[in-house]
């Protein structure tokens, strides 16, 4: 039996009628005959592609595209999205995709059209060789490149990818992260949990509607291989109540590491006879898979010297949106851009009344749209920064991301001089490991939890002993996984839950219409919760024994990640969720980190 140890996660369980084990979809190699594509290049701009394509001529001395990052497009000015997908004969009711749904009018929940598109891709996972911060090492890519290519489509179009496992020795899977899968719940992506690993040598279509829409990403949910690259942006096209005049597309942050992501599972599994678990220190930090280390602190690894930043074409006069996404494997981003405030317009897929912020500071899997007046002057050069100081486990050696806001005309062959900001960027307390005050974080489609909920539950967090390894557990059980007998097979083959293994934390709510769950955090990280197939209204968060009380209970945040703050045994940190059981199936709750 292969499982997996050490995450803090449990599996909640509302039951319908399904299939029996190890669903047909899953069972055995299946092979395509796929043909590569990487979309985003439908809509790049000719002049980055030629650039991307010239690379391959520069001498190997120098750090080139293809070199540092496999090729793709990421870093290189960013991009200019469109409104919406209007190719393969899209169709416009009332001139958008999704007709006269708008962000006000239309539960998010129940309301997505049905485009009749079907938007497809072809992935390819494999090992591969790349520099993002100039120090080389082994990594996995999607289709060659690292962050993989974008996945772009309308809200209610069908999106199909057929993945293709080229590495030799483990299997893998791809989680859609933040995407209901309503009534698709065997698409979720999650080994062990929705489906067998996808097995070497074999391919395996997932195909699912985009029924939310906003920015996500993707990444391989087995074992730790999204730490190793496994990961790439997603944009689903849909309704605004914030005007702009550019879309630059992703802005992906990333905690990195020099180590091949085995031998850090392995440091994580030490047994306690040996020393214990030694926790993977981030050696660097990205932001759309570049940043720029020191060689001389390299420990003896090839490096290259002065490595390229991403820059992100700004023009005068203009709003500008970002797709802000944290998608690390263990860190707190803090993010700025200096000399700039930011309008947050969405929290992951969830749109909000705009509030502004000088600092965004996201969790692992969590997104924010925000609008950026360019307010420079033509020629000018800011710094955009992430730090994960103070909040995440590092090494203290390269905390800080940097990339370059270039406005028109700016020359890109020299650095940026501004200047960062004192506040919540530099101060490290407990308290700013956290997101944004749930008084600010307002829906726009108000959802009230004023009638309560059916069920209520306590979840304690805890890393302890089990006397051969230190593990986490949840209301004292650690969770394992069975990647032969996924969790959704068993369930789904019989009403009966008494036979499922304690060791796989199956909560069974039933038929209940709605759940509140109450977790208490006593242990000194902070943890990014993140539940599957459903947004969690946020009703509180805090530090000690919740008091009850509900932040806005007509209508409170929702998001389908939100970070817990470090606590300890006598004070624990506190956060309070719900949810309404209106998608059945099995569906883990769990830290993203």
């Amino acid at each position: 039996m292969q499982t997996l140890l050490f995450k803090i996660v449990v599996i909640f369980a509302a039951i319908a009628a399904g299939q029996g084990e190890c669903d047909a979809r899953h069972a055995g190699p299946r092979r395509t005959n796929a043909i590569d594509t990487t979309l985003v290049e439908r809509d790049a701009d000719p002049g980055l592609l030629d650039l991307v394509k010239n690379v391959l001529d520069v001498p190997k001395t120098v750090m080139n595209q293809v070199f540092q990052n496999g090729g793709g497009i990421w870093g290189l000015g960013g991009l200019d999205l469109p409104l919406f997908r209007k190719d393969g004969g899209t169709p416009t009711p009332n001139g958008w995709p999704w007709g006269k749904i708008t962000t006000t009018n239309a539960n998010p929940y129940t309301s997505a059209p049905d485009t009749s598109m079907d938007r497809k891709y072809n992935f390819r996972l494999s090992r591969c060789t790349i520099a993002p911060d100039g120090v080389q090492g082994s990594a996995l890519c999607i289709n060659g490149q690292f962050p993989g290519p974008l996945i772009e489509a309308n809200y209610g179009d069908v999106i199909s990818v057929t993945v293709t496992n080229d590495l030799k020795d483990e299997g893998t899977s791809i989680h859609w992260h933040g995407l209901l899968q309503t009534w698709t719940n065997y698409e979720d992506g999650v080994a062990s949990v929705t489906q067998c690993p996808i097995a070497p040598g074999s391919s395996f279509t997932y195909r699912f509607q985009a029924t939310l829409y906003g920015s996500t990403w993707y990444h391989a949910h087995y074992s730790a291989q999204y730490a190793a690259g496994a990961v790439g942006p997603m944009v689903i096209h849909g309704p605004n109540q914030v005007d702009y005049d550019v879309d630059l597309g992703p802005v992906m942050l990333q905690d990195w590491y020099h180590s091949d992501y085995n031998s850090l599972l392995a440091k994580m599994l030490n047994p306690l006879k040996l020393g214990g678990p030694a926790p993977p220190l981030a050696a660097s930090n990205l932001i759309n898979g570049k940043n720029s280390y020191n060689c001389s602190k390299a420990q003896g690894k090839k490096c290259t010297p002065d490595a390229p930043l991403s820059y992100f074409d700004f023009k005068p006069g203009k709003s500008h949106r970002l797709r802000i996404i944290n998608m690390g494997s263990g860190a707190i981003q803090k993010f700025t851009i200096d000399g700039h405030k930011m309008r947050v317009m969405a929290n992951d897929f969830v749109p909000v009344k705009s509030y502004t912020v000088d600092m965004l500071s996201l969790g692992v899997g969590q997104r924010a749209d925000v609008i950026v007046e360019g307010n420079g002057k033509k020629g000018e050069l800011y710094w955009m920064r992430s730090t994960i100081e103070g909040c995440s486990l590092n090494d203290g050696l390269a905390t800080q991301a940097l990339a370059a806001v270039a406005y028109t005309g700016a020359d890109k062959s020299v650095s940026p001089k501004s200047v960062v900001a004192k506040g919540a960027f530099t101060d490290n307390s407990p308290g700013t490991c956290a997101n944004d005050p749930l008084s600010t974080t307002e829906p726009v489609y108000p959802i009230s939890v004023q009638g309560g909920a059916s069920v209520t539950r306590d979840m304690k967090i805890e890393a302890k002993s089990n006397g051969t390894h230190i593990v986490y557990l949840i209301n004292g059980k650690s969770f394992r996984g069975d990647y032969n007998k996924p969790l959704l097979a068993a369930v789904h083959s019989s009403r009966d839950l008494s036979g499922i293994p304690p060791e796989r934390n199956l909560w069974d709510f039933g038929t209940n219409s709605s759940v509140r769950i109450v977790i208490y955090n006593h242990h000194n990280q902070p943890h990014p919760m993140h539940l599957h197939g459903h947004n969690m209204h946020i009703l509180a968060s805090g530090f000690g024994k919740w008091d009850g009380s509900i932040v806005r209970a007509s209508n409170p945040q929702r998001r389908d990640v939100q970070v817990m703050p470090p606590g300890s045994e006598d004070r624990p940190s506190y956060l309070v969720v719900q949810w309404k059981q209106d998608n059945p199936g099995v569906w883990p709750l769990h830290c993203v980190s």
